[in-house]
C-alpha cells in the first residue's frame, strides 16, 4: 500500500506528542511525592534553588524538572527574572487537593500502570488476568486519590439527589459501599449524612486497611465501618442505599453481585450505580475520555476481571442497553441513567 505521506507526517506528529506525555507522566508523580507542586503553589515566582530549599531536594534535578513542567504547560515561567511559579489554573490542578480539579492522582494511576506492563503482558499471553492485588501500590493511591476528587464534587452535591435518596439519608438511613477501595466516598457519605450508618465493602484486605485509618483521621469512626468482602456476597439487609462506584465492570461476576444488592436492598431501597462515561460503540467512544477508559482498561479493568471467578470480561466501555439488561436479569423493575458528568454515568437501579 502506497504511504500517504502528509497522513504520515500527520501520525508521526501524534507520536511524538504521546511519547512526550508519557515521559512527563512520572515528572507529574514526582513533583506530587515529593511536595513540588504544593511548595512551587505556595512560594510564588522562584527559582530551582529556592524551590529546591523548600523541600529538601536536590537544585539541579529541580532545574531540570521545573524546565520540564514549563515547556509541558505545566507551570510559568519568566525569562527577565529566571523564575517559575504556577498559575491559579494550573494550582487548581495540581497542587490543591481540596480542588474539584485536582488531577495528580491520575498520572499516578498511569505511571502505576507502566510498572506493570511485565505482568500484564504476562497476562495477555495466560489470560489468567491480573488480580487488583497484585498491582503495584501506586495503583491503589491513584485510585483513591483521583476518585475522591470526582466523588467531592459529585456525590452529594449531585449523585445523591439524582437517583432520590437524599431525605432517607438524611434522616438516619443504612448505606453499603461496595467497592469502597481506601474509603473515600464511604467517609464523605459519612460527613454528609451524619444520622445515618456506612458500612464499606472490598475483597482487597490492604484497602480495608488504609480505609480504616482514613476514617479514624476523618473523626466518623462511630458511623462508618469496613470489613472484607466481595460485592457477591457482603453482608447485611435492609439498606437504603447500595453504592457501586466505578467498580461493577471490573468485577468476573457482575451478575452475581447485582442480584446479591438486589436481595439485600430494603424494599424502597435504591442500588446507585457509577460507571465511566461510554457510548453505545467503540465510534462513539473516539474521544480523549474513551482513549483515557479504553487503555485503562486493558491494563487494570479487564484483567481484574480475568482474574476473578464469573467468566465475565466487560471492560470498561459498557453501553447503558448492557448494564440495564444486567440490572433486568437480577430481578431489578427500574433502570434509568440519572445524570452524568463528562467521566461518569450515574444509573439509578430500583427493585
Amino acid at each position: 500500500m502506497a504511504v500517504d505521506e502528509a497522513r504520515l507526517e500527520g501520525f508521526v506528529q501524534k507520536f511524538t506528542g504521546d511519547f512526550g506525555a508519557a515521559l512527563h507522566a512520572s515528572t507529574v508523580v514526582i513533583g506530587d511525592k515529593l511536595g513540588l507542586y504544593r511548595a512551587l503553589a505556595d512560594l510564588g515566582p522562584t527559582d530551582a534553588a529556592g524551590l529546591a530549599a523548600a523541600t529538601r531536594t536536590d537544585a539541579r534535578l529541580v532545574q531540570e524538572w521545573l524546565d520540564a513542567q514549563y515547556v509541558s504547560g505545566y507551570c510559568r515561567f519568566s525569562a527577565r527574572t529566571a523564575t517559575y511559579w504556577l498559575s491559579p489554573e494550573q494550582a487548581a490542578v495540581l497542587a490543591d487537593p481540596a480542588s474539584p480539579v485536582f488531577l495528580v492522582g491520575s498520572m499516578t494511576i498511569a505511571a502505576a500502570a507502566a510498572k506493570d506492563e511485565e505482568k500484564v503482558r504476562e497476562a495477555f499471553i495466560s489470560g489468567a488476568g491480573l488480580a487488583w492485588h497484585d498491582h503495584h501500590h501506586d495503583l491503589f493511591h491513584g485510585t483513591e486519590r483521583l476518585f475522591r476528587t470526582g466523588y467531592a464534587a459529585n456525590l452529594v452535591s449531585s449523585w445523591i439527589p439524582a437517583v432520590g435518596v437524599a431525605d432517607t439519608l438524611a434522616g438516619g438511613g443504612s448505606i453499603a459501599d461496595v467497592g469502597c477501595g481506601h474509603g473515600a466516598s464511604s467517609i464523605l457519605l459519612a460527613e454528609a449524612f451524619p444520622n445515618s450508618t456506612v458500612s464499606g465493602f472490598d475483597p482487597h484486605r490492604a484497602s480495608i486497611d488504609v480505609a480504616r485509618k482514613r476514617v479514624a483521621e476523618a473523626g466518623v469512626s462511630d458511623r462508618v465501618r469496613f470489613e472484607v468482602a466481595a460485592a457477591q456476597d457482603f453482608p447485611g439487609s435492609g439498606y437504603d442505599l447500595v453504592c457501586v462506584l466505578d467498580a461493577l465492570h471490573d468485577m468476573g461476576d457482575p451478575l452475581g453481585a447485582a442480584r446479591h444488592i438486589r436481595d439485600v436492598l430494603g424494599p424502597a431501597g435504591v442500588w446507585l450505580l457509577v460507571e465511566p462515561m461510554a457510548g453505545d460503540s467503540v465510534d462513539d467512544n473516539v474521544n480523549p475520555v474513551g482513549r483515557i477508559y479504553y487503555a485503562a482498561s486493558t491494563s487494570i479493568c479487564a484483567p481484574a476481571a480475568q482474574a476473578q471467578p464469573g467468566g465475565s470480561v466487560l471492560g470498561a466501555q459498557v453501553p447503558d442497553a448492557t448494564w440495564a439488561a444486567l440490572a433486568a436479569d437480577a430481578g431489578f423493575g427500574r433502570f434509568r441513567r440519572a445524570t452524568e458528568t463528562p467521566f461518569n454515568r450515574v444509573f439509578e437501579v430500583r427493585p
